[in-house]
């Protein structure tokens, strides 16, 4: 019996990308390169700054302009970071139907605190979430466990009795080592070569709202 739902932020709860890419074709922009389409940046948002710089820069952390690009990267994002974001079809009508059946839930990300609170707060979601749980909340972050089970402490609630829904491996490995139910989110930030079937979920959904399937014994 699921007592609460625990969700990813970006590529899940919400449509992040195109603030996301909007920041990453800013630092390429300011380096005189051709920017990206978003078609592009799109299965990398999920993995934020280190992931999009490595797609448009072809860098990782230190790199001699790693830090000077990351830092541009941020700037941009947190200004803009929710000119373009959106919740994804279905999941304000999943919400409402998780409150009105008094399931808490909540978000677990791997976005820094200072991005994931402002972001949920213009969305109109902060107050309403049973938690929000950032990247740098806990001392690790997923694929490691912690974060989905200081969630589940938060909300009073057994792990085991949590589904996580998340369109990434990391978070089907943190679901499975908290002992959650993990589902994917198809329509979230796959990348076409990931092969999902092979990743440790109890499940899929093509919707945010197709998660109530799971939600009924």
């Amino acid at each position: 019996m699921i007592e609460a739902v625990l969700f990813d932020l970006d590529g899940t709860f919400a449509d992040t990308a195109p603030d996301l890419g909007e920041a990453l074709n800013h630092v390429l922009a300011l380096r005189g390169l051709p920017t990206l389409p978003l078609a592009t940046i799109r299965p990398q948002a999920s993995h934020g700054s280190p992931g999009l710089l490595k797609l448009g820069l072809g860098i990782e952390p230190g790199a001699p302009d790693y830090d000077d690009a990351r830092n541009d990267f941020l700037q941009h994002y947190e200004a803009h970071i929710c000119d373009r974001t959106h919740l994804f079809s279905g999941m304000s009508a999943l919400v409402a139907e998780l409150e009105q059946r008094d399931l808490p839930w909540g978000i677990v990300t791997n976005k820094p605190h200072r991005f994931t609170v402002p972001l949920m707060e213009k969305l109109g979601y902060a107050k309403r979430a049973a938690c929000l749980v950032s990247g740098d909340t806990c001392e690790q972050a997923k694929p490691h466990p912690m974060p989905l089970l200081h969630a589940a402490e938060l909300m009073g609630v057994n792990a085991a009795r949590c589904l996580y829904l998340g369109d990434d491996l990391r978070d089907m490995q943190a679901a499975q080592a908290a002992g959650m139910i993990g589902i994917i989110a198809n329509y979230g930030y796959l990348d076409p070569a990931s092969n999902t079937s092979a990743w440790p979920a109890a499940g899929s959904v093509q919707t945010p709202f197709a998660l109530l399937r799971y939600l009924t014994p």
